[in-house]
């Protein structure tokens, strides 16, 4: 099985992955708050932690991979009580747009996407033990972390915690021991969703659900733990804390965690009112090129969001679906003809297929190198650039075809920027019609040359009159 290297946030270096169970993975990503439609910050974890599942898979491991949802919290209580809608109904709402968003980005559901009103047993249960263990005191109807009492405050983040305490970050509460300790449980307040708890009604914190269901759903130890940069302090810092504070084995033996998102160079925040929705942003880009967009940068470097760049993907996008397209046609012109016919050059078609290994190999070695898509994708343009040559030729066996295509569609199958649809026109249509189009021209029925120059543009044919005669090639 191959070897996989991991950026781990903790260590601060880079790392050989090695799971826990040989060939299995276990990864607890953080997802979302459901009080809104989701943003560009939410799709980049969301994309690219599942090219890092589709990854493990593609390399042979078995991955067991579960994304949470925060349904009630401070926002959606706020939300709750500007609409006038019931927090449970309101969470229903945006998980649904959630789950409808992601499908459309090619992001699959995980294997399992936990709630947090759905396990409030395991989550009171974690705070009544971390009460036991002398980690956790009651004040005032709340429930704090006593965060001086784990020595190790600070590691995943390196936050200077001396800083911490003396007000940087932490909010000030008389009723706490100290500045650094953080909420457990809420005290619930007249009218607020609620829930039944040794402490009174109330409800948990943020950082308590995710230790929590992590350990229900995935055990003591992760093998994978990510999210945003944004997400590593405070509330990484704080799972770290309760989970191996009360278990006292490693929270997650890697932490990832991707870059920020910019707007043309400035950070994204609903206070600036430069947050773009990816419902809003879908109706004028294609899923694949967002995809091709958040996966052109390494993840773990901060990126710039603009329609210049999401215009660059869509061209590159375009470039590889295009060689798709034209493979697909000649391999329907072959199987249509039952003809496996080789190719007019035996050498240069061998010297083809030989190159195919070299650049999976290179694709997958880019990609084992810490999930680098950047470079990866540099193969996938590689493999374009070859392809191209190939299908110039006047004849190419179905059997390069064939290959040449289940190349494509597993690396595709990992990175998910190229559509599956066949779409598009054969060659042979294209030339028939622009045949149409000179005998119109030379009638001078300019109507009907100039509707077949439409019907050519809107398949993506772009047509060159030139003195030597017509010449056409896919946008």
């Amino acid at each position: 099985m191959r070897t996989i290297s991991i950026f781990n946030t903790l260590t601060g270096t880079k790392e050989p992955f090695v799971p826990l169970a040989a060939g299995k993975v276990n990864m607890y990503v953080c997802g979302p708050t459901v009080y809104d439609y989701i943003h560009i910050g939410n799709a980049r974890p969301m994309i690219f932690f599942d090219v890092v599942r589709r990854f493990f898979r593609y390399a042979g491991f078995d991955v067991n991979y579960v994304v949470n949802f925060t349904d009630v919290d401070d926002k959606l209580i706020r939300r709750s009580e500007e609409t006038g809608v019931p927090v449970p109904e309101l969470a229903e709402k945006f998980i649904g747009h959630y789950l409808e968003d992601a499908e459309a980005l090619g992001v699959g559901k995980a294997d399992v996407h936990p709630r947090v009103t759905e396990n409030m047993d395991a989550i009171i249960r974690f705070i009544r033990e971390l009460e036991d263990k002398g980690f956790a005191y009651e004040s005032g109807g709340d429930v704090y972390f006593r965060t001086g009492k784990f020595s190790e405050y600070g590691k995943l983040s390196g936050q200077d915690t001396e800083q911490l305490q003396y007000g940087i970050r932490v909010q000030v509460d008389e009723r706490k021991e100290d500045p650094r300790d953080f909420v457990l449980w809420k005290q619930a307040k007249p009218g607020e969703i609620c829930w039944d708890s040794p402490w009174g009604k109330g409800r948990p914190g943020w950082h308590i659900e995710c230790s929590a269901m992590a350990r229900r759903y995935l055990g003591d130890t992760l093998d994978i733990h990510g999210g945003g940069h944004d997400l590593a302090f405070p509330h990484h810092e704080c799972e770290i804390a309760q989970s191996e504070s009360l278990t006292g084995k490693p929270l997650a033996r890697y932490w990832m965690h991707n870059g920020y998102i910019n707007i043309r160079e400035e950070k994204m925040s609903k206070s600036l009112g430069n947050v773009v929705n990816v419902r809003d942003l879908l109706k004028n880009w294609r899923p694949e090129v967002i995809r091709f967009f958040m996966l052109s940068t390494h993840y773990r470097n901060p990126l710039n969001f603009s329609e210049e760049g999401l215009a660059q993907a869509k061209g590159a996008v375009e470039r590889i679906e295009n060689c798709l397209v034209s493979l697909r046609h000649r391999l329907s012109a072959a199987e249509a003809a039952n003809s496996d016919q080789p190719s007019a050059d035996d050498d240069a078609e061998a010297a083809y297929l030989a190159k195919l290994p070299e650049l999976e190999e290179a694709f997958a070695s880019r990609m084992a190198d810490d999930f680098n898509t950047p470079d990866a994708i540099a193969a996938v343009f590689e493999w374009v650039s070859e392809t191209n040559l190939l299908l110039k030729r006047e004849r190419v066996s179905r059997a390069a075809l064939e290959t040449a295509l289940a190349w494509a569609e597993r690396v595709n199958g990992v990175l998910g920027i190229a559509g599956q649809e066949d779409g598009g026109m054969l060659d042979e249509e294209v030339e028939r019609l622009i045949a149409e189009r000179q005998e119109a021209r030379k009638q001078k029925n300019w109507a009907k040359a100039d509707e077949i120059r439409d019907r050519l543009a809107e398949q993506g044919i772009v047509l060159e009159d030139t003195p030597q005669g017509v010449r056409w090639r896919r946008k």
